[in-house]
Parts: C-alpha cells; structure tokens; sequence
C-alpha cells in the first residue's frame, strides 16, 4: 500500500532526471497501479488452484527485483516496464495476506489477527507523501524505490520459516490466461477512464471500452465461479459497503486537502498535519474493533465503524466557510475511529463468509472493490465541484463523501438473500 502514493511525490523529480515530460513520468506511479488493480480478479482464481508457501517467497522475491531495476532505470521505459513488473507480484500479495491471515488464526481471533493489516495497509497509503517526501529531499527519486527491499528481505526469511507446506506452485492454464486478459484489459480501461476523466472528460469514453471484454469474462468460465461464489456467500452488499466506504474516504481526503491549499490558503504542512487526524484514529481504533468483533460479532462492530465514519465525515458538510484545521481536524479523527473499527471486522465477515478453497477469490474480489473506490472518489468529488461551482463544491464534494458513506451502513446491516450453490471449480484454471 506504501507503494501505491509514494512514488508520487517523485514525479517531477523522475522526469527531469530521466530527461521525460511530466505525461511520461505520471506512468511510473500507472505503471504499478494499473497491473495491481486489473490482475486482482485472475490471480484470485489461480491462487485458490495453487500452493501458498511458495506463491509469497515468489512474488515478494519479484517485487524486491523490480524495486531494485527501478531504481536502477536509465531511461522511462525500463522504469515503467519494472513499475509494471512490481505492480503484478504486488497483485498477488494484495490478495495472498487475507487469505494468510484467515488461514493462521482460529475462528474465534479472527477479528483481531484480521485488523491487523486492515489497519496497517490504508496508513501505509497515507503515509506514503510524507516518507517519499523525506526520501527525496535527503536522498533522491531513486531511494523511493529502494527503501522497500529490507522490508522484502524481512519478509522473505519469515515466511520461509513460518508458512506451512501446503502444495507446489503450479502456473495458470491457457483457458486461465485468456481470462485474466479479458478481465485486465476491461479493468485497466475503467481505471485510465476514472483516473484521467476528472481532467479530460474524453478519457470518460474509454469506460465504454471496458464493457466488452468484462462482459466476456463474466459470461465465461473465468467470470461465472466469481460471481457464483458472491451469490452464494451473500457477499454482493458487504462488497459494495466496501467501495462506499473506500470512495468516501478517497473524495474526502481529496477535497479537505484541495480546499485547504487552494482556497483557505493553508500551508501543504498544516493539511497534511490536519489530514493525519484521520489515519491516527483509524490507527488507535484498528486493534481495539478487532477484539470487539471477536466478543460481539463481525457485522455488528463493522456497521458501528460505518455509523461513526458516516458521522463524520456529515459533520464536515456544514462547515461552510469556516473551516479551520482544529475545526477539520476532530471530525476527520471521528471517521477515522470508524473506519478503524469497521476495516478488521468487514474484512473478517466477508473472508469468514468464502466456501472452502475460495478464500483467495473472495480476497481478490475484496481488493478490487476497495481499489475502485480510491479511485471513483476523487473522480465523483472532482465532477461534483465542478457541477457546484467554486463557491459550493468544496461542500458539494464532502456532501457527495458523507452520502457513500451513509451508503454503506444498510448495505453492511442487511445481510444479503442466500442464492445457488457455488459451483463447481473448472479443470482449466491451473495447468496439471
């Protein structure tokens, strides 16, 4: 999750030191995040098919070696080849640590072993600009890159030592690699859509480039035992909870700091500084939501952490013209505890809630619905304030963040209606 916002800071950096325009340059932070987002779904699929033990030493080993020929890049190509590189092993550890974790504990700690990274991954997210920036000024754009080896290096001898052995990796089938073409290619579409839209409205156009390969996917062999595992787990509301929830947060991070530098005039350290209100909460309330859900049950913790998120982030809209950090700063720490709250337990409910051998598709499933929200925020909060005017957007677009917010509380309260049985794995899906 670091990796996702900390390259951005480096940009401009990159390109003058790379000789690249600015265009150019914004491909090394595309570059990771579109592989990240579009290989989400296949690599699910493939890792319920596949041994974890030497899944995680491969794709950390992976993500290691492109870190190290990105800091190395001569030219923009060879970056954003090794950006694309780390993009995809990360897919496969964004999607391997829920399924780590829920197969490590008993039930009954679930709650507290799963808030664990539920809590770490969005910091990591938010932290990403400060510890980037600190690396650029002391050392340059190519440590942004190398910082995270140690903690690859780490990583890779624990789990040689803990993970138990669970079968050989086996590579995915043909019929496999079709599909996960199709569902890349609709997905990374949607993503350049959402992410350039907001600046560009032509870029919206390359959404409707998206329906046909998604629609081939879900009408196929890949597509059918994904959904058919949602059905049958009674997971389609919990996940959109989960986009509300991860559009909420991304429009309002977006538009408090827009607000405050662009219109109040407040200084990039006292934003970030007010913004961090939110991220503390979330850190103090993490662990302690964990063991409230393990005494008193999964949904009802993760519908309390949407009530008190939603709560602040509406206490936010009447602010008007008088903002101010203190202001900001207690409401945003109030949604932050709810968030904090809420990221274990739903984590846990939906994970607990995956068939057996299903618990990585359930994880991928997880990661792309909250993925999609990062981005959809900043675009929905983007066309709202322009919609608003600048008199009224900064308020239309906290509006818009409270309302997906408040969004999410009847999609986690009302469990989902029980359909068909999950169907039966396809012989295709992994080579023999």
């Amino acid at each position: 999750m670091l990796d996702m916002n900390i390259v951005n800071v480096a940009l401009a950096d990159i390109a003058e030191g790379l000789h690249v325009s600015a265009a150019t340059a914004q491909w090394a932070a595309l570059g990771y995040q579109l592989p990240v987002v579009a290989l989400l779904l296949p690599v699910g699929r493939w890792l319920d098919g596949t041994g974890t033990r030497h899944a995680l030493p491969a794709a950390t080993a992976g993500f290691a070696l492109c870190s190290a020929l990105a800091a190395l890049s001569p030219w923009a190509a060879w970056l954003i080849a090794a950006r694309v590189g780390q993009g995809a092993c990360a897919a496969v550890l964004f999607v391997l640590m829920p399924v780590l974790v829920i197969r490590a504990v008993r039930p009954e700690a679930r709650g507290r072993a799963m808030s664990v990274p539920a809590t770490l991954g969005p910091l990591g997210a938010v932290t990403g600009p400060a510890v980037g920036g600190l690396l650029l000024d002391q050392l340059g754009w190519r440590w942004v890159f190398l910082v995270k080896i140690p903690f690859c290096l780490l990583a890779l001898a624990v789990a040689w030592r803990a993970m138990p052995r669970d079968g050989a990796l086996r590579g995915p089938g043909r019929r496999a690699l079709g599909d996960a073409l199709a569902v890349a290619a609709g997905l990374s579409a949607l993503l350049l859509a959402l992410t350039f839209g907001s600046g560009e409205p032509t870029w919206l156009l390359l959404a409707a480039g998206a329906v046909p390969p998604l629609w081939w996917w879900l009408r196929g062999s890949g597509g059918r035992p994904v959904t058919g595992v949602l059905r049958a787990a009674r997971l389609f509301r919990a996940h959109g909870a989960v986009l509300a929830l991860a559009s909420g947060f991304a429009a309002m991070h977006y538009v408090v700091a827009l607000h405050f530098q662009r219109d109040d005039g407040v200084s990039a350290t006292a934003t970030g500084l007010t913004v961090l209100a939110f991220p503390l909460g979330m850190g103090l309330a993490g662990p302690f939501g964990g063991r409230l859900a393990d005494r008193y049950g999964f949904r009802r913790v993760a519908v309390t952490g949407a009530v008190l998120t939603a709560a602040g982030l509406l206490l936010l809209v009447p602010l008007g013209d008088a903002w101010s950090p203190p202001d900001v700063a207690w409401r945003l720490a109030l949604a932050g505890v709810g968030m904090g709250l809420n990221g274990g337990p739903t984590q846990a409910l939906l994970m607990g809630a995956a068939p057996p051998g299903r618990t990585a598709t359930v994880g991928s499933t997880v990661q792309v619905a909250r993925s999609l929200g990062f981005t959809l925020g900043p675009a929905l909060a983007t066309a709202v304030w322009a919609l608003a005017g600048p008199g009224d957007g900064a308020r239309a677009g906290l509006a818009l963040a409270a309302a997906s917010a408040c969004l999410a509380v009847p999609l986690l309260a009302l469990p989902g209606r029980r359909a068909a049985a999950v169907p039966e794995r396809t012989t295709d899906t992994v080579s023999t």
